[in-house]
């Protein structure tokens, strides 16, 4: 069977093994091991060309992977099947540094396209998701505004908001602050932080050394082709920027 519901499962809401991660035709990490328990709050680190994002994006599916296994949130990636990605990505949240919002439309209508693509039908229950996840991200009253007129991280939290419509069981973050001046960026940390506390799992790639010193939490390193985790060996954190 390709894959489970694990919402009442036990098992990790990420497990890699013997995986090695590419990219294009070169190995940027091999024998990756480590699995993500639910309610986990994970960071990613290491030098720009060390693999976390292609990491990532092999873990979303949006690279191949080509050798060893992946199971995100009951999917089996080596095996999933095309029609199946979609319903992976309903489980994920993707965060990206570059926000991502259609710039032609209000942050109502950046949900909202979300939401039709993602399936939802109910006006109703729609317009009530959306008013829910904007409160969540501190965005109550910010609907009707167009992406310009929102700062940088009001733009983020309309991006994790956006994240955060189909109540994924991860969220996968890529360097989510790394456009953010540090007053800013640390409140979206205790954003995460607070969605965190809900139950829900959180896997952030971050340059940010101060996040990790002000708020300590299990640390996966890239380094040298191989992933490094605190939870197994002791991890040197500076000087990977």
């Amino acid at each position: 069977m390709e894959h489970s519901n694990p919402f009442f499962s036990d098992k990790p809401v990420v497990s890699v093994v013997n995986a090695c991660i590419f990219q294009e035709h070169n190995v940027v990490l091999e024998d990756v091991n480590f699995n993500i328990a639910r309610g986990e709050f994970v960071y990613l680190v290491g030098r720009t060309g060390s693999g976390k994002s292609s990491l990532l994006r092999t873990m979303y599916v949006d690279l191949p992977l080509r050798l060893g296994d992946i199971d995100i949130a009951g999917y089996n990636i080596k095996i999933i099947k095309t029609g199946d990605i979609p319903f992976l990505r309903r489980r994920l949240g993707i965060i990206f540094q570059d926000f991502q919002l259609f710039a032609d439309r209000s942050v109502d209508e950046n949900l909202f396209f979300v939401m039709r693509a993602t399936g939802w039908k109910d006006r109703t229950k729609m317009k009530h998701k959306l008013a829910e996840v904007l409160m969540r991200v501190g965005l109550g009253t910010s609907g009707n505004k167009m992406p310009h007129q929102l700062s940088g991280g009001e733009q983020q939290r309309v991006a994790i908001a956006r994240a955060l419509i189909n109540d994924p069981m991860l969220l996968v973050a890529d360097e989510p602050t790394g456009n953010l001046d540090p007053l800013v960026s640390d409140g979206i940390l205790q954003l995460f932080k607070e969605i965190n506390k809900s139950g829900t799992t959180i896997l952030m790639a971050t340059h940010n050394y101060q996040f990790i010193k002000a708020y300590p939490a299990r640390v996966l390193k890239c380094e040298g082709n191989h992933l490094l985790d605190s939870n197994l060996q002791q991890i040197e954190l500076g000087g990977y920027y």
